[in-house]
């Protein structure tokens, strides 16, 4: 069965970006990103409407990432406090060695490459690190940007699902894409024609 460990919280440099814990001191920055309707437009997730709002938000990533439950890293510029967005592992499945990914980037820094830089780094993460089978990806169908991201990396398109769930009274579809972790594909295939 996976056992993931955040303890110490797992911080990740790339290039330009560090990935780090999002803390009480990015309030601002976490109540930005959540009640900017850009940003979530296809999150299909609440608006948070006070700081008070985010500072809960803060505190149950916190909590879920205590209790190994899933993992939120805030995305900064290196050199920089602010966060320009978040990445995140959730809905850990211990069982199956798999877990969901899930980002959000602020408008001022789309479209520069900082996703791409982010993402790879956390699917090394997960496949290197966490041991991950399979990570996932469930996005609005709308989402193209999100669907273009995705492929550039490999996942596959592997569902579109009808409305599959509500969100604010009306039932939504959603599309999942998954990418299984190549090192253990290959050891399974080699494996087999042995």
């Amino acid at each position: 069965m996976l056992c993931p460990n955040f303890k110490p919280f797992p911080v990740i440099q790339t290039e330009r970006l560090i990935l780090r814990q999002i803390n009480a001191a990015d309030t601002d920055d976490i109540f930005n990103h959540r009640s900017n309707t850009d940003v979530i437009k296809y999150l299909d997730r609440p608006v948070i409407i006070s700081r008070e709002e985010a500072v809960h938000h803060i505190q149950i990533l916190n909590i879920q990432s205590e209790n190994n439950e899933s993992v939120v890293w805030g995305v900064a510029l290196k050199g920089q406090q602010n966060l320009i967005g978040t990445i995140a592992f959730h809905r850990i499945d211990k069982l199956h060695y798999r877990a969901e990914i899930g980002y959000m980037l602020m408008p001022p820094f789309w479209r520069q490459g900082f996703m791409s830089e982010a993402l790879k780094a956390v699917i090394q993460f997960g496949f290197e690190v966490m041991q991950l089978h399979t990570i996932e990806a469930q996005i609005n169908p709308h989402n193209m940007a999100s669907a273009q991201i995705l492929e550039k990396f490999n996942f596959v398109k592997e569902a579109h699902f009808k409305e599959n769930y509500l969100f604010n009274g009306k039932f939504v579809d959603s599309v999942v894409y998954s990418l299984i972790n190549p090192m253990q594909s290959n050891i399974q295939s080699q494996s087999l024609e042995i």
